[in-house]
C-alpha cells in the first residue's frame, strides 16, 4: 500500500487526511526506519508494508468504532512498542488524548522524540510494566475512556493488563488477527472476573492483502477487584482461568 493508496483507502471509509497529516505519516515512517537500525522496533520496514500493516491496521478501531473519530476520548495504549495503534490514531484523529505505557525505555524515548517531530499535543509516555501502571494505588487505574492493545499477549492475559485501566462504562479494544475466536473463548472467565463484558468481535480485513483482523470491544461494567492486576509476570505465567468444572 503506497501512501497514495493509504489515503484513498481511508477516504473510501469516510476519513479524509490533510496534506499535513500525510506528511506526519511520512515523517513517522522515515523516523521509524532510521531508528530501527539501532533499536529493535519492528520487523516490517518496507514502506508499502508499514503503511498497510502498521498505519492502516492501527486505524481499524476508529473505522469500526466511529465515536473514536470525533470525541475527545482519553486512550491508553498498553505495550505500544513503536506506537501502534495509538500514534496513527492520534495523527488521524487529533481529538484523542493519548497515553502510552511500555516496559522498554528505548521505545518510550523513541516515542517521545517522535511526538516532538510530529508536533503532537495531549500525548504522554510512561516507562512501566502494565501490572504496575494499573495497580490498585496507581493514579491511572480506572481513568481512561478507551484502553487499546495490539500484538502484546493472549486476550486472557491482555484483559488483566487493560481492564483495570478502563473507567466504569469505558472500553477495552483489542486488535487481533486469525486466532481471535479461540482467544475469546479462552478469555471469557478473565474478562468477567475483571469487570468486563465482551460486546463485539468485529471481523474485517486489510485492503489488498485481505488478511483477517478482529476488533474486539469489551465494555467495563464493574470496577476491577483490587487484587488485579497481580504482580508483574504473574498474568502471563498464570492466566486467569475458570476453576475446574466451571466455564
Amino acid at each position: 500500500m503506497t501512501p497514495e493508496e493509504f489515503r484513498a483507502a481511508l477516504a473510501k471509509r469516510g476519513v479524509e487526511l490533510s496534506d499535513e497529516q500525510m506528511q506526519q505519516f511520512q515523517t513517522y515512517y522515515e523516523f521509524l526506519v532510521a531508528t530501527n537500525e539501532h533499536v529493535n522496533l519492528t520487523a516490517i520496514t518496507k514502506q508499502e508494508e508499514v503503511y498497510l500493516k502498521h498505519f492502516y491496521d492501527s486505524l481499524l478501531p476508529a473505522l469500526e468504532v466511529k465515536d473514536i473519530q470525533t470525541r475527545a476520548l482519553s486512550i491508553c495504549d498498553v505495550g505500544a512498542g513503536a506506537g501502534f495503534p495509538s500514534i496513527p490514531l492520534k495523527i488521524a484523529f487529533p481529538n484523542l488524548k493519548v497515553t502510552i505505557v511500555d516496559s522498554l525505555n528505548k521505545r518510550i524515548k523513541f516515542l517521545e522524540e517522535l511526538s516532538q517531530k510530529l508536533n503532537l499535543t495531549d500525548t504522554h509516555f510512561y516507562h512501566a510494566r502494565a501490572e504496575e501502571f494499573a495497580g490498585k494505588k496507581s493514579e491511572f487505574r480506572e481513568s481512561f475512556d478507551v484502553v487499546t492493545a495490539r500484538a502484546v499477549a493472549r486476550l486472557s492475559v491482555l484483559s488483566e493488563f487493560c481492564l483495570p485501566l478502563a473507567k466504569l462504562n469505558g472500553r477495552f479494544i483489542a486488535l487481533k488477527a486469525q486466532k481471535a475466536n479461540e482467544e475469546l473463548a479462552d478469555a471469557k472467565y478473565a474478562v468477567a472476573t475483571l469487570g468486563g463484558k465482551i460486546e463485539e468481535d468485529i471481523q474485517t480485513a486489510l485492503p489488498k492483502s485481505d488478511e483477517t483482523r478482529h476488533i474486539i470491544v469489551i465494555s467495563k461494567k464493574k470496577p476491577t477487584p483490587n487484587k488485579y492486576p497481580r504482580k508483574p509476570g504473574t498474568p502471563a505465567k498464570q492466566p486467569l482461568q475458570a476453576p475446574q468444572g466451571r466455564k
